[in-house]
């Protein structure tokens, strides 16, 4: 038995998510002896490790090919997005598009939050981090943009506690900020194309939200049918690129 990989399944399984820099987290993700072994302790247990290298953490989900045992048992599916209904998840991906896409455009440009123009020498040095490279957007901005389609003032309000309080962002004042869940749980590969060239093209053909820049704390897969920024809907099934947190 590797009493390594037990440890560090029980602290994700404790904290929920871990920061990249973590000693052991360090060593999962560069030892592939280690992370194999971890890989099949977390498999036998129908988990996997969640990570990316746009993400300053990693987290733990299950396994795609249990999830219709876990949530399929019954005639309606079990898992509705967190709990969150319709306009919020809709309200996620408005959240994920403003923050995490134009912070992995930073990233992929080696530009830290602060810089005001492209580093000629910038793709020399190592890819920034999350924290450094992240902005956060106006709560009022995301309000006046979105508010009408989002269930308005009281329904964004409630939805954003939840986010909140289930890691996928911070708020600061006026400012929302990524949390350590946004940028892990979403499927990038088949939201992104979605995003910008379906649900929020409009979107993205005008000026962006109002930003601000925000250090955030130290903290973290979903896609969503291109209707989902619509009326609400209490009773809308989880889509099935949503990998589910323990």
């Amino acid at each position: 038995m590797n009493d390594d990989s037990q440890i560090l399944i029980a602290r994700l399984l404790t904290h929920q998510t871990l920061r990249r820099d973590d000693k052991m987290v360090k060593r999962v993700l560069s030892d592939e002896q280690f992370r194999a072994e971890v890989d099949k302790r977390l498999l036998e247990s129908g988990l996997k490790l969640l990570d990316n290298v746009y993400a300053d953490h990693v987290t733990l989900a299950l396994h795609r090919a249990v999830e219709p045992k876990i949530f399929g048992a019954k005639d309606i599916w079990q898992n509705n997005n967190f709990g969150l209904t319709r306009d919020g998840v809709a309200l996620l991906v408005v959240l994920w598009a403003q923050i995490i896409l134009p912070k992995r455009e930073r990233q992929e440009t080696h530009q830290s939050a602060d810089d005001d123009q492209t580093d000629l020498f910038g793709k020399e040095k190592p890819m920034p981090r999350a924290e450094d490279t992240s902005i956060g957007i106006s709560y009022t901005a995301l309000l006046a943009d979105f508010g009408e389609k989002l269930g308005k003032k009281t329904r964004m309000d409630m939805n954003l506690g939840t986010l909140s309080k289930l890691g996928f962002i911070e708020r600061r004042g006026d400012v929302i900020l990524e949390g350590p869940l946004l940028d892990l749980m979403m499927d990038t590969d088949v939201l992104k194309e979605r995003i910008i060239n379906g649900a929020l093209a409009d979107v993205f053909k005008r000026a962006p939200l109002a930003v601000a820049p925000a250090r955030r704390a130290p903290a973290g897969e979903v896609a969503v049918e291109e209707a989902a920024i619509d009326e609400p809907d209490p009773h809308t099934d989880a889509p099935d690129a949503i990998d589910t947190p323990t």
